[in-house]
């Protein structure tokens, strides 16, 4: 059987390093987690976690039609 050759996509290599650093309680939390979770890659889950944070916030955060909803606090009353 023959092996295929992968072609990679160098734009998604990941190149840039970050650091984090956790107090007792937060690394007890993540570790609980991962093991509840059985989750054996913590750098590939908090990698996930990030990114989909992030691009829930750019979801929530994205202009829409109408941006601008009318409250009782920022309507005008009529005949004024």
């Amino acid at each position: 059987m023959k092996k295929r050759k992968v072609l990679k996509d160098e734009s998604l290599k990941r190149v840039h390093r970050k650091s984090i650093l956790f107090n007792n309680r937060e690394i007890q939390a993540i570790d609980h987690y991962c093991k509840k979770y059985k989750i054996n890659n913590k750098s590939k889950f908090m990698r996930e976690m990030i990114i989909s944070s992030i691009l829930k916030k750019f979801d929530e955060d994205y202009p829409s039609l109408f941006e601008k909803r009318p409250t009782l606090f920022n309507r005008k009353p009529n005949g004024i």
